[in-house]
C-alpha cells in the first residue's frame, strides 16, 4: 500500500453551495470526479495533515464505495485519525454532535438531504468545520477556488475499510474507529429531554406514527422512541435505511409523506405523527387531523422549549431563515427575547449560536435546531414536541389553537415550481429586481403593496454580507410574499415562492390556508407573473 498523487485536472460545475455540493449520482461516480472535490475540501481548509475527521452520510446509493475513497484519500494526505459511523451511516445532526464531542477537525458528510437517491437520482458531499457545522462563507470559497486549479489529488493505491465491524483499524499510518451511529445521539437526547415524561405518556396509551421514509433516522427512531422510551413496537415505519430511500422522495412535507399524512388524518389516527429526511436533519409535525406548518413549529418550540430539562433556562434568543413566517418573531418579543432574521442555509445561525445570541433556530422549509448541534435536526425537534405534549396533556391541535389565540396567526404556505428552464426562472426574478422601486401603491385586486425590497442580511457576528438573498413584496394588513431561487435541486431551476398573512382575528383563525392566502396567492402569480414566464398553471408542491 503506497501514497499515489494522480494528476488530473478542474472538473467544471464543482460549486459548493450552502449544502455543500450536490449533482447527480452518476455525475460523482465520474472518473476523478469525486476525488477531485474530496481533494479541493482537504486543500481548502489548510490541508488535513494530523487532523482528525468524522466521515458518515445516509446510506444513499454510493455511499459506502465513496467513504472508502475518502478514506483512502484522508490517509494519503497525512490525516491522523477518521471516526465514522458503522455502515457508512451517520444523520446529519449526529455527525455534527460527534465533532463537537470529540473535538474534531471538522467532517465529511456525504448526502444530498431530501432529495431522491439512486444511482439515476442525486448524491451530494459537504465539509462541516470545527464546530460541526456547514462550512463558513470564506472556507466554501477556498474549496471552489481550489477546485478550478487543482491540477493532482493523494490517495492509497490499496487498502480496504470493513465499514460493518465496530472498533479500531489502521489503513496506512491513519488511525480509523468505526463507531455505533447512534448511541452517542441517543444519549445527548436523554440529557436535553424528560425521557420519564415522554415515556409515562406512552404507557398511559398514546399512540404516534414516526416515518423514517426508508432513509438514515430509521435506527436512531427504532433507538430512542421504541427501545428508550417504550414506544410500541411498529411506532416506526418504513425505519430500514434503503439505497434508494424505498423508491420514494425522502422529503417530509405532505406530498411525500402522503402515506403518514393519509394515516394522521384517517377516523382512528393516532395522537402524533412525524417523519425526517434522508439525513435526518428536517421533520414534520402532523397531529390527529391537524398539520403543523415549519413555520408555526419553531415558534410553538419557542414559546413552550422551558418545559424541556434542557432548556429549562429559559432561550437566549431566536433566529429564522428569512422565509420563514414571522411567528416566532412575535413569541421573541412576547417573551422579551432576542429574534434574528437570516439568509437561508444553517451556516448563518451558526454563527449565532457559537456567539450565543440564540438558542433556537428554524427554517420554513422543514427544519430546526437547536445549540445542542450546528445542525437543524429532525429527531430532536420530534423529541421536543413530544416532550412538551406529555408536560400540557394537551393535543397538537389544542396546543396550536392556544398558540394562535395568544400571538394571532401567520396563515402561511410555500409554492414550488420545480425544475423550470433556468433562463425563465433568472428572467422573472431579474424582472422583479428591476421594478422593486416602482412597486409601492401597486394595487393587485383587494391587495395594496406597501413595500418591496431585496434582502440582504449584514452577519452581526463576523461582519460579512450576503446579498441577492430573496424577493420581498409586502402588502398592507401584514401580508407578504418572497420569490427565491433554490439551489438543492439538480434539475434545472426551483423558483419557490413563499406566502404569509397575519391574522389577529379570533374569529377567522380555522381557516384552511390556501383559502386564507388566497389573495396573496393571486397578487403573486399577477407580479411575478408566473404562468406567462414559466409556463406552469399551478406549483408541483405546496406545503
Amino acid at each position: 500500500m503506497s501514497v499515489q498523487t494522480v494528476q488530473t485536472t478542474p472538473i467544471e460545475g464543482q460549486k459548493p453551495g450552502t449544502s455543500g455540493l450536490r449533482k447527480k449520482t452518476a455525475v460523482f461516480m465520474e472518473s476523478g470526479y469525486l476525488e477531485n472535490y474530496t481533494q479541493a475540501i482537504f486543500d481548502g481548509i489548510g490541508g488535513v495533515e494530523g487532523k482528525t475527521l468524522v466521515v458518515g452520510g445516509d446510506g444513499r446509493y454510493f455511499n459506502d464505495v465513496a467513504i472508502g475513497t475518502i478514506l483512502r484519500m484522508a490517509a494519503a494526505n497525512g490525516a491522523a485519525k477518521c471516526i465514522v459511523g458503522q455502515g457508512g451511516l451517520l444523520s446529519t445532526p449526529a455527525a455534527s454532535h460527534l465533532i463537537r464531542k470529540w473535538k474534531a477537525d471538522g467532517g465529511l458528510i456525504l448526502s444530498a438531504s431530501h432529495n431522491p437517491g439512486g444511482p439515476n437520482a442525486d448524491f451530494g458531499l459537504k465539509y462541516n468545520g470545527p464546530n460541526g457545522g456547514p462550512a463558513t462563507e470564506g472556507v466554501t470559497e477556498k474549496i471552489f477556488a481550489r477546485t478550478q486549479e487543482i491540477d493532482s489529488y493523494r490517495i492509497l493505491d490499496g487498502g480496504e475499510v470493513d465499514l460493518g465491524v465496530l472498533g479500531e483499524s489502521s489503513l496506512g499510518d491513519m488511525q480509523i474507529e468505526i463507531v455505533d451511529p447512534v448511541a452517542d445521539y441517543a444519549e445527548l437526547m436523554g440529557e436535553l429531554f424528560d425521557f420519564g415524561a415522554i415515556s409515562a405518556l406512552f404507557t398511559g396509551g398514546f399512540r404516534m406514527c414516526f416515518d423514517a421514509m426508508h432513509a438514515v433516522t430509521g435506527p436512531y427512531a427504532h433507538e430512542i422512541l421504541e427501545n428508550r422510551l417504550g414506544a410500541p413496537a411498529g411506532t416506526v415505519m418504513n425505519g430500514a435505511p434503503s439505497p434508494d430511500f424505498g423508491g420514494g422522495h425522502p422529503d417530509p412535507n405532505p406530498v411525500w409523506a402522503k402515506a403518514l399524512m393519509d394515516i394522521m388524518y384517517a377516523d382512528d389516527a393516532p395522537d402524533f405523527g412525524a417523519a425526517s429526511d434522508g439525513d435526518g436533519d428536517r421533520n414534520m409535525i402532523v397531529g390527529a387531523h391537524c398539520y403543523v406548518s415549519p413555520s408555526d413549529s419553531l415558534a410553538l418550540l419557542a414559546d413552550k422549549a422551558d418545559l424541556a430539562p434542557g432548556y429549562a433556562g429559559g432561550l437566549a434568543g431566536v433566529a429564522r431563515s428569512m422565509p420563514t413566517s414571522a411567528a416566532a418573531d412575535r413569541v421573541a418579543e412576547a417573551k422579551g427575547m432576542a429574534s434574528f432574521e437570516t439568509p437561508t442555509g444553517w451556516k448563518f445561525f451558526g454563527n449565532l449560536l457559537d456567539a450565543g445570541t440564540v438558542t433556537l433556530c428554524g427554517e420554513e422549509s422543514a427544519g430546526t435546531g437547536s445549540n445542542h448541534v450546528r445542525e437543524k435536526d429532525g429527531l430532536w425537534a420530534v423529541l421536543l414536541w413530544l416532550n412538551i405534549l406529555a408536560k400540557t396533556g394537551k393535543s397538537v391541535s389544542e396546543l396550536m389553537a392556544d398558540h394562535w389565540a395568544t400571538y394571532g396567526r401567520n396563515y402561511y404556505s410555500r409554492h414550488d415550481y420545480e425544475a423550470v428552464d433556468s433562463g425563465a426562472a433568472n428572467d422573472l426574478i431579474a424582472n422583479l429586481r428591476a421594478r422593486l422601486g416602482d412597486l409601492a401603491g401597486h394595487t393587485v385586486g383587494d391587495l395594496t403593496v406597501s413595500g418591496a425590497d431585496e434582502f440582504s442580511y449584514d452577519d452581526p457576528v463576523d461582519g460579512s454580507t450576503s446579498s441577492g438573498q430573496g424577493i420581498r413584496i409586502y402588502f398592507e394588513g401584514g401580508g407578504r410574499v418572497v420569490f427565491r431561487l433554490s439551489g438543492t435541486g439538480t434539475d434545472g431551476a426551483t423558483l419557490r415562492v413563499y406566502l404569509e398573512q397575519l391574522e389577529t382575528d379570533a374569529g377567522a383563525l380555522g381557516k384552511d390556508p390556501q383559502e386564507a392566502l388566497a389573495g396573496i396567492i393571486a397578487a403573486a402569480d399577477a407580479l411575478a407573473e408566473i404562468k406567462v414566464r414559466t409556463g406552469r398553471d399551478g406549483p408541483d408542491v405546496i406545503t
